[in-house]
């Protein structure tokens, strides 16, 4: 275990804040998009956390983006600036942005989803010239829920994507879309053959996302989603994030829908 400090918290929503970690003795090796590490505040406990960072950053810093739900997390998230953070990883597959080159990229991101695609974005915005057509589709429950809503704006604002946002209840000055991220997704038009997909949120939302690009042509394989189970070790060895025949700290936590299709699609598996 590695041991990093706590530089910077941006917070982000009510209930969710991005940390800045600096490496106090060594950095741990970069990472990948998609990628996660195991966070342990020292007292509490230990969770696996999704990288939210810049995989083409030019340091060495952390960015973890993390929603109080539990112990840990809350620990995590209530964390004062200069708080001692142990950090293992990273682990797990990525959403593997080398083979999408030459491809349309639809990103998709639902609630707390989009902390694991933000750095799918980072990246494709230093690789700007490797992709053609960028759509980014979010979708949080009220205006207030927006992750990352600064970078969203200027992401669209420099007219390296195409953004639609969408949120479930509106509140006074919302001017967006209101209902599900299926319904912009549902109207895009797509070349299903040079087309890769990448989903992040609620697994239902996923799914439907998943049938919806299924609908337009997309064969199941370039239908990319990350599975968030109860990830309790990193390593695949206590077996608490099992899905079927995977262990998704190591399989995972990004699966093609041919392979998550069949095991999601199982009610209480």
């Amino acid at each position: 275990m590695l041991r990093y400090r706590l530089a910077d918290r941006v917070p982000q929503t009510a209930d969710t804040v991005t940390l800045l970690l600096a490496p106090i003795d060594a950095a741990a090796q970069r990472f990948r998009a998609g990628q996660f590490m195991m966070l342990y505040r020292f007292g509490v406990g230990e969770i696996a956390i999704s990288i939210s960072g810049n995989p083409c950053g030019p340091d060495d810093l952390l960015e973890h983006t993390i929603r109080s739900v539990g112990a840990v997390s809350a620990a995590l998230h209530d964390a004062p600036v200069g708080a001692v953070i142990g950090v293992r990883g990273p682990f797990g597959t990525g959403w593997d942005l080398d083979s999408a080159a030459d491809r349309d990229l639809i990103i998709v991101g639902g609630g707390v989803g989009m902390a694991p695609l933000r750095p799918v974005v980072l990246e494709v915005l230093a690789r700007r010239a490797e992709y053609r057509r960028v759509v980014l589709i979010t979708g949080a429950r009220t205006p207030d829920d927006i992750l990352f809503r600064h970078d969203q704006r200027s992401w669209f604002q420099g007219g390296a994507i195409e953004l639609h946002q969408t949120v479930d209840h509106p509140a006074p000055g919302w001017t967006g879309r209101i209902g599900f991220v299926t319904e912009p997704l549902g109207k895009l038009v797509v070349d299903p053959a040079r087309t890769t997909a990448f989903l992040c949120g609620p697994e239902p939302m996923m799914r439907f996302c998943a049938q919806t690009l299924l609908r337009k042509g997309m064969p199941p394989t370039d239908i990319r989603m990350s599975l968030e189970r109860n990830m309790q070790c990193g390593v695949a060895r206590c077996g608490h994030c099992q899905l079927g025949p995977l262990l998704v700290c190591r399989d995972g936590p990004v699966v093609d829908y041919a392979v998550a299709g069949p095991l999601i699609s199982v009610r209480e598996l």
